[in-house]
Order: structure tokens, then C-alpha cells, then sequence
């Protein structure tokens, strides 16, 4: 089964269009995706509704994102969460939080989970925490790239600095790591090929 999570009706109704795979005249085979969008999923605001369905208000509070009640949304789901099981709990969280993506809807659950809701702060912070670790990561090692090839006197062009600075693979800049201990170039070190 393919399930597509929508956040505006337009979308989800172009997802809701068979997938044909095959010859035009004579397909394979075809997908009917399962779309949920804000146009077929009910706004979940109460705090006992979303706790006999949670993973129902989970969809309500990802395909509403962009609707001026999800805060009500998110606060009934909280609500909810709170009442749960802790690692049931955590696992609903961070699904939500993912599938709230950049939308401002993000930053209303990131702030109702910092007013009051302690069943949730070790987890919001230990992920708050993980992702300034990973960025920390991140940064220490390309700017350990630049030093080594700065104290091994090779050139770094600004596009070469700044796609080093700006790479959020860590995996990558490990590679590049240890290229920059012996590469002619700084080209050298971020070659993909």
C-alpha cells in the first residue's frame, strides 16, 4: 500500500491519481495511492478524541499544519500523548514532528512542548540536543578540513570553502578529511568523481 501525507488539498488530489506503470495502452501494473489531506481527514481539537484514535490525530495535526486551528490540534494531541505510553509516546512525537516538515506549525508544537508539557521535554530536548550535536559535528570537521589544508599551505578557493562549510554529511567530510591530509588541491579534496 502507497499512503501520501498531504498538507494542502492540491496536492493531495493530484497524489490521488492512479500510478500507471506499463505501456500506455496495456499497463502492468497500477497504483491507487491511499491519500490523506486536509480535505478527507477530520480536524482532531479535543483532547479525548485524539486519545482514542492517536495516530488519526497524528494525520490531523500533519495535514492541517497550514490551518489556523492547529494549535488547538497540536494541543489536544499533546494532550493525548501525555496520557499514553512514554515510548509509544516518543515514537507519535517525532513522527509529528517530521511530518510537520519547516511549516510554522513546527515552531507551535516545538513551543507548546517547551509550556508545561513535562511528559515530553527529556524528549523534544535530548532531539533539540542531538540535532546541535550533529550541526556541532558537522562544523568542527569541515572547519578541521580548512585548517589542515590552511597549515599545509593548499589554496581554498570560496567555492571550495563553501561547500565544505556548508556540507551536512558527516560521512562526507570524513572522506574529505582524510583527503585534505595529503591532496595537491582543495579541488582534490571535494572531487566526487
Amino acid at each position: 500500500m502507497l499512503l501520501v501525507v498531504c498538507r494542502d488539498k492540491g496536492t493531495a488530489e493530484w497524489a490521488a491519481e492512479p500510478i500507471r506503470i506499463g505501456l500506455d495502452k496495456h499497463p502492468s501494473l497500477v497504483v491507487f495511492p491511499l491519500v490523506l489531506g486536509p480535505h478527507n481527514v477530520p480536524m482532531v481539537m479535543e483532547a479525548a478524541r485524539a486519545a482514542e484514535d492517536i495516530p488519526m490525530a497524528v494525520f490531523s495535526a500533519i495535514t492541517h499544519s497550514n490551518d489556523h486551528d492547529i494549535a488547538a490540534i497540536l494541543e489536544a494531541l499533546a494532550e493525548a500523548l501525555r496520557a499514553t505510553d512514554a515510548d509509544a509516546a516518543a515514537v507519535f512525537a517525532e513522527f509529528t514532528e517530521a511530518g510537520l516538515g519547516a511549516s510554522p506549525a513546527r515552531e507551535i508544537r516545538r513551543n507548546l512542548m517547551g509550556t508545561g508539557l513535562s511528559h515530553f521535554r527529556g524528549f523534544v530536548a535530548e532531539s533539540f540536543r542531538d540535532e546541535g550535536r550533529v550541526e556541532g559535528r558537522l562544523e568542527g570537521r569541515a572547519e578541521d578540513i580548512l585548517r589542515i589544508l590552511e597549515v599545509r599551505g593548499v589554496a581554498v578557493p570560496e567555492e571550495a570553502r563553501e561547500r565544505i562549510s556548508s556540507c551536512t554529511d558527516l560521512a562526507v567530510l570524513d572522506v574529505w578529511f582524510e583527503r585534505a591530509v595529503t591532496a595537491p588541491t582543495a579541488g582534490t579534496v571535494i572531487d566526487d568523481g
